[in-house]
């Protein structure tokens, strides 16, 4: 009996941790609904945008809600968006993934609210082009006394990384005379904070290569043209979280000259 319940232990506090997860994903819907408009994530209730009408608690509960109302508003009838489920998933999915790799720790907590920060982020960036400075400089605090709690990543490695990061893009802006905007370049600042200098380093390589090859796709395309603005804060979440699960292997992988 007892070995059975150790077994299963595991089970429920990753199933705990999954729900956490869908928790965080229904708040960060109302946060990438509301930062944009710059309006108070707590006041008023969450409403139907079509009819006003506020959503009730049982209406209100992530994923579920959505499949028993069948994608519409219990009261008009209006199409609720995918993007509710989706983020709500993600988060659960993130969650996990940082669970079984830190843990139990304060590395966890720390790998969840940057992770939650990248999924936000990302979605606002794709419908509004758009890094809201009030996630991303917090971000960048956030990052330094998460290192300076948990020691995971010196201060130094992490303060640098902070001034690596953004210098680089700060780089950038002034050679390409605004290609990229002042919102990648705290992006940048706030995954240095998180990861250091170093394991930043493979955020940022992650970010342009796959930024890099879908601009090649479109424009060989024909979908998008050289002066239509693509997005890259999506591009360095993406890498910010690859350098999260598998940055510090990287570089030693790297740094050991490409052996096992």
């Amino acid at each position: 009996m007892l070995q059975t319940l150790a077994h299963t232990r595991p089970v429920f506090t990753l199933a705990a941790v999954m729900l956490f997860g869908l928790a965080i994903g229904s708040f960060l819907n109302v946060v990438i609904a509301r930062v944009p408009a710059r309006r108070s994530l707590w006041r008023p209730r969450s409403a139907c945008p079509g009819c006003g009408t506020a959503i009730a608690w049982h209406d209100n509960i992530p994923v579920l809600s959505f499949l028993v109302l069948r994608g519409r508003c219990r009261a008009c009838g209006m199409p609720i968006s995918w993007r509710y489920p989706i983020v709500e998933l993600v988060t659960a999915a993130a969650f996990s993934m940082a669970y079984l790799a830190f843990g139990p720790t304060p590395e966890f907590v720390a790998a969840a609210g940057l992770l939650s920060a990248l999924i936000a982020i990302t979605v606002i960036d794709l419908e509004h082009q758009l890094i809201p400075d009030v996630i991303t400089v917090p971000g960048v605090l956030a990052g330094l006394a998460a290192n300076l709690a948990t020691g995971r990543v010196s201060w130094l490695d992490s303060a640098v990384g902070v001034v690596l990061a953004g210098g680089l893009f700060l780089v950038v802006i002034l050679v390409s005379g605004g290609g990229m905007g002042g919102g990648d370049l705290k992006l940048g600042a706030m995954l240095g904070a998180f990861l250091g200098w170093k394991v930043v380093l493979v955020a940022l390589f992650v970010g342009v290569v796959c930024g890099g090859a879908l601009a090649i796709v479109l424009l060989a395309s024909g979908r998008s043209g050289r002066k239509d603005p693509i997005p890259f804060g999506p591009f360095l979440a993406a890498g910010g979280a690859v350098a999260l699960f598998w940055g510090d292997r990287i570089v030693a992988w790297y740094t050991g000259g490409f052996g096992p």
